[in-house]
């Protein structure tokens, strides 16, 4: 087992990711912002730097958390863009011996939610996973504003029509509390985390910690691990209690406002970020104490 986490939470710049990284005793970083882009989208020049702070601070990007078919990706529109970051990125992943890249599975928009996107879902799913075991990367898909993320039903449907050995789901705990459960008519439920976890377990190969509590306003409030509503301690015993190996990565999303006074963005961001992952490794520690795992 080891952590990892969504490091451009605790700073911008990636000299900022590899110090928090560094201060909680880590060695690795789910990469996601880079320079003014991602992995894909840098320039040579920027790439070439990268690698060789990575290098010197001896730490690596165990997976890359890609926009391919993300939030801002409609269904509705055509997968190119998403076929091409693929396509930039894997080659980059080799290089810095990435195994994993997160992908999402196309936004579903409101107005046309009530239709059957199912069989171009999965035919558009089957290529970028194709290209990601082409070059020996394993896609993981995760539970977010997208098709796959509409319902637990919606995932293991994508699981079975897409049938890749390089096609796997990274669970994140926070997503449920703020997703609503899109399987019969409106109105809808939210989801839970649990029940969303306990259907697809057999498919998870990494988890990322999100927590956190729906506002009266509508609006999520994000927590630290184990105060909110997204099953955090629940889910990890069953996955330990199930002999789970693999990272942890943490995606805290709980620094948004900050005001002219006090802490600037960039310092809350870091502090908040280490004390994330501390809170983290706290409960793993309590967690893997009380539940022997499985060898």
């Amino acid at each position: 087992m080891y952590y990892t986490g969504f490091a451009d939470e605790a700073a911008s710049g990636l000299d900022g990711q590899i110090k928090a990284t560094k201060e909680l005793g880590w060695k690795n970083i789910e990469t996601r912002k880079l320079f003014n882009g991602n992995l894909a989208s840098i320039s040579d020049a920027e790439f070439a730097e990268v690698c060789e702070k990575l290098q010197k601070a001896k730490v690596s990007f165990n997976c890359f958390g890609s926009g391919v078919a993300n939030w801002a990706k409609p269904i509705t529109e055509a997968p190119d863009t998403s076929y091409d970051e693929m396509r930039k990125a894997v080659p980059r992943m080799q290089k810095l011996g990435i195994k994993m890249i997160r992908i999402m599975s196309f936004a579903v928009p409101k107005e046309v939610r009530d239709k059957d996107f199912s069989a171009e879902v999965i035919k558009r799913m089957k290529v970028i996973a194709k290209i990601a075991e082409d070059g020996g990367v394993t896609c993981v898909l995760e539970n977010c504003m997208n098709w796959g993320g509409l319902s637990y039903e919606h995932t293991l449907k994508l699981v079975e029509g897409v049938k890749s050995p390089s096609f796997k789901l990274v669970y994140d705990t926070g997503n449920p509390v703020s997703s609503e459960d899109v399987r019969g008519k409106p109105p809808y439920k939210f989801q839970s985390s649990w029940e969303f976890y306990k259907a697809v377990r057999e498919h998870v190969v990494y988890i990322h910690i999100k927590d956190g509590k729906m506002g009266a306003d509508g609006k999520v409030i994000y927590t630290f691990p184990g105060e909110g509503d997204g099953d955090v301690r629940k889910i990890l015993e069953d996955m330990f209690t199930r002999g789970y190996d693999g990272g942890i990565s943490i995606e805290p999303h709980m620094v948004a406002i900050y005001h002219d006074k006090g802490p600037t963005k960039e310092e809350l961001m870091y502090v908040n970020y280490v004390e994330y992952g501390q809170r983290i490794m706290k409960m793993v520690d309590e967690i893997r104490k009380e539940i022997p795992t499985k060898k």
